[in-house]
């Protein structure tokens, strides 16, 4: 009995000193003593600093405890340029930090670590081709541009795209092939983010991520997503919404209907926005009265009302405006999925969404093909 006892004894001891934190061991060859390191994460604002630590002799450390579970987080050297990205989880994590080429920097130590580095290391292979590519073309793509010669920089630019597209490749394999990574997450959280993958596609593989990257931070946010573009999709119905004018009126988009309506996201800061926007004022003078609305909801931030309002007035934009001026947290641009400005939805009368993101001309045409005008 005092044999089990002790068996007993020994496996909660072992289970008791499981590590209830992150130690992250960094070693920066090259890297002079006294070089402060920082552990960044990223939100909606920029990057946010969890904890700082002082290169000696090379090396440096990090320990601490995580708030909200798995995440990117980013090491970084003062005056280096470039952040090292990795995986903060519970467990012993180590870093080599290349000061010369971060991208030939290592992490490991814990699973999805050594799984983020098996990655990179897939990814190499596409990389150096890739810079090889630039390095052996650079002259010959430099002379087509200032020669004017469309095709060759045509031909030059589908042969390097190819390059991404390998990559793109290559990430769905790894996402196949390893379902209990927290990378597999980050690189679907991208698909959705850049429209390489339809929601359907991206469906397909969110639905074999093992449960515990589905619990994850970008596990979440990638369902998310995928809700809120099934309720935002090419002929599904607008969903209301409302938000407070510069003035402080509250305006919804029911009231701010006609026979067709743009839904136009932008910002005054957002200068892409600002170019189109004589393109949506020509097109508003000209098909308001045949039954055009619009209404344009801002991603300006706290704080720049007058900005705001300044924008709207120099650029004549005569149509009804909202914002609740919470920037990239816009709640309205949250429930559209919008993750880059200019955006827009067309709707119909009854209120469907027909088209998205159209431009200049083509969106022209295609208000006029609703309106039934020539």
């Amino acid at each position: 009995m005092k044999k089990i006892a002790l068996i007993v004894f020994a496996a909660l001891t072992v289970m008791s000193c499981k590590k209830e934190g992150y130690e992250i061991t960094g070693v920066a060859k090259g890297v002079e003593n006294g070089k402060k390191v920082y552990l960044e994460t990223q939100n909606e604002t920029g990057p946010v600093t969890l904890d700082t630590a002082v290169v000696e002799n090379e090396k440096f450390k990090f320990d601490g405890k995580l708030k909200e579970g798995i995440e990117l987080a980013f090491v970084r050297i003062e005056t280096l340029n470039g952040s090292l990205p990795m995986v903060l989880e519970n467990g012993d994590i180590s870093v080599e930090f290349n000061k010369d080429t971060i991208q030939n920097s290592k992490i490991g130590g814990t699973k999805n670590n050594d799984k983020f580095q098996l990655y990179n290391n897939e990814s190499q292979v596409i990389y150096k081709k890739m810079m090889k590519f630039q390095e052996v073309n650079q002259q010959k793509m430099s002379a087509a541009q200032q020669a004017q010669d469309t095709a060759t920089v045509s031909v030059l630019m589908k042969e390097y795209s190819q390059f991404q597209e390998d990559m793109n490749e290559q990430s769905k394999s790894f996402i196949t092939k390893n379902p209990d990574a927290f990378i597999s997450a980050l690189l679907l959280e991208n698909f959705l983010m850049r429209s390489y993958l339809t929601p359907e596609e991206v469906k397909g593989y969110y639905e074999k991520l093992d449960k515990s990257i589905l619990e994850t931070k970008s596990g979440k946010n990638i369902k998310k997503m995928l809700d809120t573009m099934s309720t935002v999709t090419i002929g599904s119905m607008a969903p209301d919404f409302s938000a407070p004018s510069p003035d402080g009126k509250m305006i919804s988009l029911k009231e701010s209907m006609g026979k067709v309506t743009l839904i136009d996201f932008w910002a005054s800061w957002c200068g892409p926005c600002r170019q189109e926007n004589p393109n949506v004022v020509a097109m508003y003078n000209e098909l308001h009265e045949k039954g055009l609305n619009i209404i344009g909801v801002s991603l300006d931030k706290e704080g720049d009302t007058q900005k705001w309002k300044d924008a709207i007035a120099k650029d004549g934009l005569s149509w009804n405006h909202i914002s609740n001026l919470k920037h990239w947290q816009e709640p309205i641009a949250l429930q559209y999925n919008v993750k880059s400005i200019p955006a827009t939805f067309l709707l119909d009368a009854s209120g469907k969404i027909v088209a998205k993101d159209l431009r200049g001309e083509e969106l022209k045409a295609k208000v006029k093909e609703l309106l039934g005008v020539q």
